[in-house]
């Protein structure tokens, strides 16, 4: 997977080329980041790289000529690897909510273009031009797109094969398929006792099905307290166990009534 992101900040984003998990599988060659500065674009003595905006207002707004050269070279350099053209992607508040499940479709593909903005916004010329989809992390701003895209790049490099020492990590991730799409259950390590609180028993039974049993519920009474979204979509996927349901109605005061038991009938005696 390949990388290319378009930034005035390349030095930022050696925290995932150099560091942690992302930083080993990009030594490793299981990944590559290729940082563009849109200033490397201009023809001015002054790297201008934004302008006033139209209309009056406060603030700057980057310039749609850098930044599309910049996305010109980056595609050219993929495609002189033999990649197809690349989504171009802006990080942005308008964007469509960046989740587990687009970190998914990013490992499984061959990368993108990351566009980091900066200052009042991005010419949306530029915008209507290359861009081809639009992130956001959530309802919050920040001063520009990179620490979103270094968000976006290790969600997805982690996915990676053979990133995560274990390879069954990702699949007890929050959010995973595996576990219906809810939240993730609590963790514990040693010691056993810490500070007078100890491990919960199930944990230490040895008991593989009273483990995911606990796990299980652990995971729903966390994400129908906090995230009882997740809940919902779970059950509209029809991932919802009917001892899932059961749980859930018991954490509600609402316990579900048992299944009547089916009543066996004796075939009659033949003489």
């Amino acid at each position: 997977m390949r990388i290319d992101v378009v930034t005035l900040f390349p030095e930022m984003f050696g925290v995932v080329r150099d560091l942690g998990v992302t930083g080993r599988a990009h030594a490793q060659g299981r990944w590559s980041l290729h940082a563009w500065n849109p200033r490397d674009f201009t023809h001015d003595i002054h790297r201008t790289v934004d302008d006033r905006p139209y209309g009056g207002g406060p603030g700057m707004v980057m310039m749609a000529a850098p930044l599309e050269a910049a996305v010109g070279a980056a595609q050219a350099a993929r495609a002189a690897q033999g990649l197809a053209p690349a989504p171009v992607a802006l990080l942005a508040p308008v964007g469509k909510r960046y989740d587990q499940a687009g970190a998914e479709a990013l490992a499984a593909s061959d990368g993108l273009i990351l566009i980091c903005g900066r200052y009042e916004g991005v010419d949306q010329r530029f915008i209507e031009r290359c861009v081809t989809h639009e992130i956001s992390l959530g309802d919050f701003v920040l001063s520009g797109g990179e620490i979103a895209a270094l968000a976006v790049i290790d969600a997805a490099v982690r996915l990676l094969p053979g990133v995560l020492n274990d390879g069954d990590s990702a699949l007890q991730d929050s959010f995973n398929d595996t576990l219906s799409g809810l939240l993730d259950s609590p963790h514990y390590t040693r010691p056993e006792v810490y500070e007078g609180a100890s491990v919960p028993a199930p944990l230490l039974s040895g008991h593989h099905a009273n483990i995911a049993r606990w796990r299980r519920e652990r995971s729903l009474a966390l994400t129908v307290t906090r995230r009882p979204e997740l809940i919902e979509s779970a059950r509209a996927q029809g991932w919802l166990t009917l001892a899932d349901e059961r749980y859930l109605a018991e954490l509600a005061g609402e316990p579900l009534p048992e299944p009547k038991k089916k009543r066996r009938f004796s075939k009659p005696k033949t003489a």
